[in-house]
């Protein structure tokens, strides 16, 4: 069996990781797999890179144009939106023709269009589509929030502004599923919370829909020596360490406000735990932020070495996440396989990740008291057990083998 993953980066974003850490687990498996981006950033003989860098930069850019006209010349959610009306014909290509399986994960801005999602829909192929986000099953959003057109008929999205283009969000969703239609197609969600959400999409109907979560390698993302790991950032060793990561603080999803709120309840309420406590932030945004948090910030910037990742992973004592919309955050998957007990809303799949108080803390969405609870809670509670959990869940779940098997029973259907 040939297998062929698509996804618009190679390393970026959590769905180019997870789809990276697909290949890896299938390639051990020993199935014979490649991984087609439009952005490559290594030099691995498996993964390949569409022709044409330049001109795959002006549809990026074309598309997103388009979509700034039809929002009414407005750069409000410019990227919260995708309407693939620009890509590259992949179905040409080498790899394509030999695959026996092609498996679509985050293809957007600019990558694959409407129509290159049919000629492939419609080249002969199995497809399996992994849903990192709901754009495959809505008109034109990566995540509907409140919203649930997309159950029915999406139309007058509420991300956009205006209709100088016409009625984009319904375009595109009749497109999609006129494309859907007679395809021959396998849904796969992330999360149970995300595979529930399709099967309620008028897209999906008449279509397998299934949960499978991403893999994650156990012997790379694994417990080592809290001390020496933290030597390796020059972390203090006498203080607890809370970990906060993000890409874009100003992402309202990622629910940073909440995390700042949660940190001013400990400092008033539990002055002497908040003494011995700092956080480190990790990502380009961490010098920004310093004067919001009301804790002793240590920034650490972008870690693009996994083996350094795990250090830092390692060098804490606990991973927060105050996310507000989330499938399967690969970070959680990855500090709860290095020990580390995590604590995040009840919100997405993180409860799906989380245990509630076995290998961290789940907290009642949007509550900044039960946030700040749940970190109070896990930093004075039985670490090493927390620890013990958090690893067990992730060898059982998470595991290359484990995940590879279930994406082969769904291929050979």
């Amino acid at each position: 069996m040939r297998v062929l993953i698509i996804n618009t980066s190679e390393r970026i974003g959590g769905a180019a990781i997870a789809a990276n850490r697909l290949m890896e687990a299938l390639r051990k498996g020993g199935v014979k797999v490649q991984m087609l981006v439009r952005d490559k950033q290594t030099d691995r003989l498996t993964v390949l890179a569409v022709k044409g860098k330049w001109s795959m930069g002006l549809r990026f850019l074309w598309e997103r144009l388009c979509i700034y006209i039809a929002n009414g010349f407005s750069r409000k959610n410019l990227f919260q939106v995708d309407i693939a009306n620009t890509g590259t014909d992949v179905t040409k290509l080498p790899a394509f023709e030999r695959a026996d399986v092609v498996h679509l994960h985050w293809v957007n801005q600019g990558f694959l269009s409407l129509a290159d999602i049919d000629r492939i829909m419609h080249s002969g192929k199995k497809v399996v589509i992994t849903m990192h986000d709901q754009w495959y099953f809505t008109g034109i959003c990566h995540y509907s929030a409140q919203c649930d057109k997309y159950q029915t008929l999406c139309q007058d999205c509420e991300l956009m502004n205006g209709h100088l283009l016409g009625d984009l969000a319904k375009k595109v969703f009749l497109r999609k599923q006129h494309i859907y239609r007679d395809a021959r197609l396998t849904f796969v969600g992330c999360s149970r919370w995300m595979a529930s959400l399709a099967q309620n999409s008028l897209l999906t109907k008449g279509h397998q829909v299934l949960s499978i979560p991403n893999a994650i390698d156990t012997d790379v993302f694994c417990p080592h020596d809290k001390a020496e790991a933290r030597k390796v950032f020059g972390l203090p060793i006498d203080k607890h360490l809370l970990l906060f990561g993000c890409q874009r603080i100003t992402d309202e999803r990622k629910g940073f406000r909440f995390l700042v709120e949660a940190l001013t309840l400990i400092k008033r309420n539990h002055p002497a735990l908040a003494e011995a406590t700092e956080i480190a932030v990790v990502g380009g945004e961490a010098e920004n932020i310093r004067h919001e948090v009301p804790f002793d910030i240590i920034p650490i910037s972008y870690v693009s070495d996994p083996q350094k990742m795990v250090s830092l992973y390692n060098a804490v004592d606990v991973y927060v996440t105050p996310s507000l919309q989330d499938n399967l955050p690969n970070t959680i998957m990855e500090a709860m396989a290095c020990g580390i007990p995590c604590v995040g809303f009840n919100v997405g799949g993180i409860p799906e990740m989380i245990d509630h108080k076995e290998n961290g803390y789940v907290a009642t969405y949007k509550d900044a008291q039960d946030f700040a609870d749940g970190i109070v809670w896990t930093l004075t509670s039985d670490r090493q057990a927390l620890s013990t959990h958090a690893r067990q869940k992730v060898m059982t779940t998470y595991s290359e083998d484990i995940v590879a098997q279930k994406y082969l029973e769904v291929y050979d259907v």
